[in-house]
C-alpha cells in the first residue's frame, strides 16, 4: 500500500540526506512493513513540489511502557 504524507523541508532534507531512516506518526494508516511512504515536503502550508519515496523495513508499535504514546509508530524506512 502506498501512504501519500507530508514533511517539513528540515526533515525532508534529512531523508533525502539519508542521515534519517525513519518517521514517527501517528499510526491512523496502520502502516505495515513493505508498504511505501510517499513523503511530500510541505513549506508555508504549500507543497514544494520535491518529493520521494520509501519502504518501510520494520514497524515499532505497542511500547508504551518504553516511551512511545499510545497510538504512534516508528517507522524503519529504506
Amino acid at each position: 500500500m502506498k501512504h501519500e504524507l507530508k514533511i517539513l523541508p528540515k526533515y525532508y532534507k534529512a531523508i533525502i540526506d539519508n542521515k534519517k531512516t525513519f518517521e514517527l506518526r501517528k499510526n491512523k494508516n496502520n502502516y505495515k512493513v513493505g508498504d511505501i511512504l510517499i513523503l511530500k515536503e510541505y513549506k508555508n502550508e504549500i507543497f514544494t513540489g520535491n518529493e520521494c519515496q520509501k519502504k518501510i523495513t520494520y514497524v515499532l508499535k505497542n511500547v508504551e511502557n518504553y516511551g512511545l504514546k499510545k497510538g504512534f509508530v516508528i517507522l524503519s524506512l529504506k
